[in-house]
Order: C-alpha cells, then structure tokens, then sequence
C-alpha cells in the first residue's frame, strides 16, 4: 500500500507534467478564442503578446476585470482599452492594442 504522500504526489506531478507541455502562446491564444476572437486572429495576436510581454505581464492580463465573462466583439474600443489601462501597464496596453489592430488588418 503506497504512503500518503505518495497518494498525493503522484496525481500533482502528472498536473504539472501535464501543464508544462502547454505554451503560453497556446494558452494566450486558447483564452483570446474563449473571449471570441476568431481563431486566427487569436493565433497572431498571441503570437505577437508572447515575444513582447513577460510572463508576469501575461499573468496580469489574465487577470483583466470580468474579461473571461465578455464576448470582446461586443465591446467599445473605449471599455477594452479603459480595461487595459487599468492594469497600469502602458506596455501591455500598447502590446494588446497594437496586437488586436495589427492582426485584425493581416487576417
């Protein structure tokens, strides 16, 4: 019969193992098509999100206020960009922005 904490480690090491094969570019991309942006879009947005934010960045826009709740295509430019800049990151408000246009346009 294993030991408890054998009980425990295993089930969190396959968790871990499990997360460490998904990219940040794949998870920037998977809740960009969850906030319903089209999926190629998504793909070049976070593509672009990932070569210029870090990852501290990235976990803070995550973080972005009841976002995961909204479909984006049905906000103001006016509500996301005053969502971004509350995060208090001019980078990543110019990243996001630049992002969201820049591939728009490309697709």
């Amino acid at each position: 019969m294993p030991r408890p904490s054998r009980l425990i480690l295993l089930p969190l090491l396959a968790v871990v193992a499990g997360c460490a094969t998904v990219s940040p570019e794949a998870r920037v991309r998977s809740k960009l098509i969850e906030a319903g942006i089209r999926p190629p879009v998504a793909g070049c947005m976070a593509e672009r999100m990932v070569d210029r934010l870090s990852l501290v960045q990235l976990k803070r826009l995550q973080s972005l206020g009841g976002l995961g709740n909204h479909d984006v295509r049905g906000m103001s430019i006016d509500e996301l960009v005053h969502r971004l800049r509350a995060l208090q990151d001019p980078e990543i408000v110019s990243v996001v922005l630049k992002a969201g246009i820049g591939c728009s346009i490309a697709s």
